[in-house]
C-alpha cells in the first residue's frame, strides 16, 4: 500500500521522517497527474506547490491552525493529505469533489476561493479575531507572485503591517500566474536574488549590540542606518516598508528547508512573509515546458503530453476572429486582466502587440484604464470573464456609464461555466449591468450574430460615446444555421429579431437558448412565436407590444439570474397586458460539472424547458 493511502488527516504526516515524505511527495504528483489526465484541472500550478504543502501540515496544526489559499487552484497536494484522496478520481465532477478550496467539503478548507489576491484579507480579518478572542493558533496565506499585481493584495498587506498582528504569508513566485506575469510588482518579485544574509545579520548584531553598554541607543541608531542600507542589500526591502520581517527567497522544492525555515519563523512575533521559488509543472517535464497549456487542462495523455483539445469552435474563438479585424483599424486597443490566452486575445497579441494591454490580476484597473484610453481618442475593448468583471461593478457605474465613454466589454464565461464552478459561474452580469444608465447589453445566439453584434459595439461606442457589452457563455457556438442572421446595419438599439411567427404564446430569450426553443416548437409542431430578444438592456418596449399583439401569453428565458433580470424587467413592463412567465437561474450558488449537468439542474435544458412550455401552454388564462 502507498503511503499516501494511508494518510486520512494531515497530523499522521508528523511521524513521517524526511526521506518517507520526500517520497510522498513523488505521490502525490503521481496521483495530480494521473487524475487530471483523465478529469482536467489545474495541472501545473497544483504539481509546483507539492513540497509546500507537505511541509506546512508537517509544522502546523491543521485544522486548528489555518492555510488560506489565494485563488486556489493550486491546492490539489492540500486536498489529499486532508482525507479527499478517495474521492480525487471525482474531481471536478458532478457531484464530487472541487477543483478548488470549498468550506462545506472540509474543515481544512475554511474559505471557498476561486478569485485572486483576496487571501491575505482573510487570513488578517481571522488573525485579529483571533487576538480578539485571546487565541493562538496560526494563520497562513499562500499568494503568488500573480496575486501581486491585484491591488486589494496590497491593500492587505499594508495593514497587516500597521495592525502588528501574528501573520505568515508565503508569496509562491514561479514567474507565472496563468499567463506569465505583467506589472512592475510581478517583475520585481521575480528578479529578487537568493539571500538569507540580511535576516542573519539582523537578528545576530542586535543580540550582541543589546548585550554592550548603551546598547540600546546603538540599536535606535542602526535601525536608522538599517534603513538606508536596506534597499541594497536586501531583496525583500519592499515587503519590510509595509511592516513585514522577510525572510528568503527559499527554494520550494526542498522539503528539508522549508520545515526549517518555516520551524524558525513561525514563533516570531508579528506579520511575517516568507518567499519561495517554485517551478510551475515541477515533476511532469511538458508541464515544467509548457506551464501555460499545462495551467488548466481538460485533460491529456500522460505518456505524449498531448492535451485533449475539440475542434468545435467556441463562442471565444469567435471573438478571436473579429478582435483580429477590429485590430486592423487605427483606433481599436484591447485590454485583459491577465486572461490573454483565455478571452481569445493571443493571435491580436502576436500579431499586433502593441494593441494589447495586459494590466495583471486587476480588473478594476483594467476598466478605469479603458476610461482614460476612450476619453483620448481610442475604443478600448476589455475582454474579460463574467465572474471577474464582478470585482469593477464601481468602475463600470463610476467611470465607464457615468462619464459616457464609449468602451467595448466582450464578456466571456456568461452564465455556467462548468467544472470550475461556483465561483466561476457569470450568472449576474445581466442583472448588474442592465440596471447601469447608459449601457447597452447585448447577447448573441450563433456565430453570425455574434460576429454582426461585435462590430455594430464596436462602432456604436466609437461613434455615440456609449458602452456596450457582448456576454457569451464558454460553448461551442452553432455557425451555420438557417435562422436569418442579424444584419448589423438594421439592428435598432433595444430590438430583437423574430425568428418563428405563431399565436398564442410568444417565447421571447436571450442569447443561444433560443435554439432549443426552435427545435421544441419543430419537435412540438407549436405554433408559438419565437423572439431573440438580443438586448439585455435596453428594452424598446414598444416594439415588443406591438410585436406581442394578438398574444396572450408571454415566456421570458435568460441564463442569468432571474432576481433583477431582464426578464423580470421586460414582466413589469408587460403586466396587465400579458400573462408572463419567467424562466431563469435560482438566486442560490451552484456547484461544478459539465454545463450540460448544471443546465438540467438549473431547468434550462431542453427537456425541462419543453416541460415548462407546454405545461404554460396548458394552463387556462
Amino acid at each position: 500500500m502507498k503511503m499516501l493511502d494511508k494518510i486520512t488527516f494531515s497530523v499522521q504526516l508528523k511521524e513521517m521522517s524526511l526521506a518517507q515524505l520526500n517520497d510522498l511527495a513523488e505521490e502525490l504528483r503521481s496521483r495530480i497527474i494521473s487524475v487530471v489526465s483523465k478529469r482536467g484541472g489545474h495541472l501545473a500550478s497544483s504539481l509546483g506547490l507539492v513540497e509546500l504543502v507537505l511541509a506546512l501540515h508537517y509544522i502546523l496544526n491543521t485544522p486548528e491552525d489555518i492555510v488560506i489559499w489565494d485563488v486556489g487552484h493550486q491546492a490539489y497536494a492540500h486536498k489529499l493529505l486532508t482525507g479527499r484522496n478517495r474521492q480525487f478520481s471525482s474531481l471536478r465532477q458532478f457531484g464530487g469533489i472541487s477543483g478548488f478550496p470549498y468550506h462545506r467539503e472540509s474543515d481544512y478548507d475554511i474559505f471557498t476561493v476561486g478569485h485572486s489576491s483576496t487571501a491575505v484579507s482573510l487570513a488578517l480579518g481571522m488573525a485579529i479575531g483571533r487576538d480578539l478572542q485571546g487565541g493562538r493558533n496560526k494563520i497562513v496565506a499562500i499568494v503568488g507572485d500573480g496575486s501581486l499585481t491585484g491591488g486589494m493584495c496590497l491593500e492587505a498587506l499594508n495593514h497587516a503591517g500597521h495592525v502588528d498582528t501574528d501573520i505568515l504569508v508565503i508569496v509562491n513566485s514561479n514567474n507565472m500566474a496563468i499567463s506569465p506575469v505583467q506589472g512592475a510588482m510581478g517583475k520585481y518579485v521575480n528578479k529578487l536574488i537568493s539571500t538569507n544574509i540580511y535576516n542573519k545579520l539582523h537578528d545576530n548584531l542586535k543580540k550582541a549590540l543589546l548585550n554592550m553598554p548603551a546598547g540600546k541607543k546603538l540599536v535606535d541608531l542602526g535601525g536608522r542606518i538599517e534603513e538606508a542600507l536596506k534597499g541594497i542589500i536586501v531583496p525583500g526591502w519592499m515587503f519590510e516598508e509595509f511592516g513585514f520581517r522577510y525572510f528568503g527567497p527559499i527554494d520550494g522544492h526542498n522539503i528539508e528547508l522549508l520545515i526549517e525555515t518555516l520551524r524558525k519563523i513561525l514563533p516570531l512575533h508579528g506579520p511575517k512573509l516568507l518567499h519561495v521559488i517554485t517551478q510551475k509543472g515541477k515533476g511532469y517535464s511538458y508541464a515544467e515546458q509548457n506551464p501555460t497549456l499545462f495551467h488548466g487542462v481538460s485533460g491529456f495523455d500522460i505518456d505524449t503530453g498531448e492535451v485533449k483539445k475539440s475542434n468545435a469552435k467556441t463562442f471565444t474563438n469567435v471573438f478571436s476572429d473579429v478582435a483580429l479585424s477590429l485590430a486592423e483599424r487605427k483606433d481599436a486597443v484591447f485590454i485583459t486582466a491577465a486572461m490573454q490566452d483565455g478571452t481569445g486575445l493571443t493571435p491580436v497579441k502576436n500579431k499586433f502587440p502593441q494593441k494589447v494591454i495586459d494590466v495583471g490580476i486587476a480588473e478594476q484597473h483594467a476598466v478605469s484604464l479603458a476610461a482614460g484610453l476612450s476619453r483620448s481618442g481610442l475604443v478600448p475593448v476589455v475582454a474579460v470573464y463574467s465572474t471577474f468583471l464582478q470585482r469593477a461593478y464601481d468602475q463600470i457605474l463610476e467611470d465607464i456609464c457615468l462619464q459616457d465613454v464609449g468602451t467595448l466589454f466582450a464578456i466571456d464565461r456568461a452564465g455556467f461555466v462548468g467544472e470550475d464552478g461556483i465561483m466561476h459561474h457569470g450568472l449576474m452580469d445581466i442583472a448588474f449591468l442592465r440596471n447601469m444608465p447608459n449601457m447597452h447589453v447585448l447577447c448573441p445566439r450563433d456565430e453570425p450574430s455574434m460576429k454582426a453584434l461585435l462590430n455594430w459595439a464596436y462602432d456604436f461606442a466609437k461613434s455615440h460615446k456609449k458602452p456596450c457589452a457582448i456576454r457569451y457563455p464558454k460553448d461551442v457556438v452553432k455557425r451555420n444555421t438557417e435562422v436569418k442572421p442579424y444584419n448589423a446595419e438594421e439592428l435598432l438599439i433595444g430590438r430583437g429579431q423574430v425568428l418563428k411567427k405563431g399565436k398564442g404564446l410568444a417565447v421571447v430569450s436571450l442569447g443561444p437558448v433560443v435554439y432549443a426553443i426552435l427545435e421544441i416548437a419543430d419537435e412540438e409542431d407549436l405554433d408559438i412565436t419565437i423572439i431573440d430578444a438580443v438586448f439585455a438592456s435596453p428594452i424598446d418596449i414598444d416594439w415588443i407590444k406591438h410585436t406581442l399583439k394578438g398574444h396572450t401569453k408571454v415566456m421570458t428565458i435568460e441564463e442569468g439570474i432571474s432576481e433583477g433580470g431582464w426578464g423580470r424587467e421586460l414582466s413589469y413592463m408587460l403586466s396587465g397586458d400579458f400573462i408572463v412567465e419567467n424562466i431563469g437561474v435560482a438566486r442560490r450558488f451552484f456547484l461544478h460539472g459539465k454545463r450540460s449537468q448544471l443546465l438540467e439542474e438549473a431547468k434550462l435544458d431542453k427537456n425541462s424547458l419543453m416541460g415548462k412550455i407546454m405545461a404554460f401552454l396548458d394552463e387556462k388564462t
